[in-house]
């Protein structure tokens, strides 16, 4: 194998790779790989803590030794292979393969799945109490976030309002001091092995504060007792104020993310105006919303073709072999690759912040099976797009091209 061919063959597995690793729902592989990644990550935990029960350490050691074993010999081989096929992830496309890797391995994520089996290995070499390496061990226990949708958009929210989050921490702070002050100042003399000094004191406030309460150190004195009484209302003030910032911020994420495909978005798709009140509410069964931020890779060239999309609002860049095309509300694009059943053939790029309305291959292919005249639309801008010949069936335009792929070279965008 000549060193050309070689090169290209080790680019297609890397890309596979990546895929396999982080791809989504539609990709078969990619969600028995997850699901038993997910698996995998339980079945550890749970052996961790039933370890640590004495009758059970002893009783099923080799079992929880194997599972061990595997564990971290899978999550060391997910590792490597991140590393690997990091530089084919859209954060690190623009970068050199090396500096991709490097910036993988000072991820958040990175150090996540590294913390999943390096205890193992530190064991080997540094003594410490195996309480201590159980505990690290539990920490593969967050690997569960990057496979849940919710907990990732749950961190992005806390990324992006940490700023707000940090002001009410500060705040805190502030009323925990002050209130530990003045109570110091109220009770040392009644109290002195209670309130004798402010870092005594302090204890007092923040259970106050934070409503927990303990009960075990309280107020005498009059004054004491008007202090806690503010204190107590204020740590309910302070308490709410995290709740509506992460409630609020939540909502606007997920809004962002997967918006409600509306009535009036389908009907403004020219592809679909001329549909009745019936044929709009079955299409609207049918697609998926997503927005995508400005700059993001909504498609990228080699990647295997199960989705079309269209513009409800926006505008995305197609990086042809010879130009750039843009496209803006109301068309569509991934239909060749998906009628063809190959991989996608460009990069398609949003150049501003856009909505898109999602139909999967399976569905496209029944929405044309009941609305004929969609397929023949579909096929039309096809043919324009790549020119290769019509499927002379009318109503079963879309399965034949699905069926049976064109022998020519897509030339056209994804």
């Amino acid at each position: 194998m000549s060193e050309p061919d070689r090169r290209r063959g080790l680019a297609l597995l890397r890309r596979r790779v990546h895929v396999v690793l982080d791809g989504g729902s539609h990709d078969r592989v990619a969600r028995v790989v997850h699901r038993g990644l997910i698996g995998l990550v339980l079945l550890s935990v749970v052996s961790v803590i039933f370890e640590s029960v004495p009758e059970y350490s002893d009783r099923y050691e080799d079992i929880f030794n194997l599972i061990e074993y595997v564990a971290v010999a899978a999550f060391t081989l997910e590792y490597v292979l991140r590393v690997w096929c990091a530089p084919e992830h859209t954060l690190y496309a623009r970068r050199s393969p090396m500096a991709a890797r490097l910036a993988f391995i000072a991820s958040g994520w990175a150090l996540i799945d590294l913390a999943a089996f390096l205890p193992f290995y530190l064991s080997f070499y540094f003594s410490a109490d195996l309480r201590v390496f159980l505990m690290l061990r539990l920490l593969r226990f967050f690997k569960f976030a990057r496979y849940s949708p919710g907990i990732r958009t749950l961190l992005a929210v806390i990324e992006a309002e940490r700023k707000a989050l940090l002001a009410w921490l500060i705040i805190l702070f502030g009323a925990v001091l002050f209130f530990s002050t003045a109570m110091h100042i109220a009770e040392h003399e009644a109290q002195p092995e209670k309130f004798g000094t402010i870092p005594d004191a302090m204890w007092w406030a923040i259970e106050t504060v934070t409503t927990v309460g303990y009960g075990e150190v309280i107020p005498l004195t009059l004054a004491g007792k008007l202090i806690a009484s503010f204190a107590m209302v204020t740590g309910f003030l302070l308490l709410g104020l995290p709740v509506g910032i992460l409630a609020t911020a939540f909502a606007e994420e997920i809004h962002r993310r997967e918006f409600v495909v509306t009535w009036t978005m389908v009907a403004s798709v020219p592809l679909f105006r001329g549909l009745d009140a019936a044929g709009i509410a079955e299409i609207m069964r049918y697609l998926r919303a997503q927005s995508i931020p400005r700059g993001a890779m909504i498609v990228r060239k080699g990647d295997p073709a199960h989705s079309m999309y269209f513009i409800a609002e926006g505008e995305v860049e197609v990086a042809l072999p010879h130009e750039n095309v843009t496209l803006g509300e109301g068309q569509f694009f991934g239909e060749i690759a998906v009628l063809r059943k190959t991989s996608r053939t460009a990069d398609v790029r949003a150049t501003a912040a856009t909505k898109l309305l999602i139909l999967d291959a399976y569905d496209l292919q029944t929405l044309t099976k009941r609305n004929p005249e969609i397929g023949d639309a579909i096929r039309e801008v096809a043919q324009s797009r790549s020119g290769f010949a019509p499927v002379e069936r009318h109503g079963d335009i879309i399965e034949a091209e699905l069926e049976e792929p064109a022998a020519s070279e897509e030339t056209d965008e994804a």
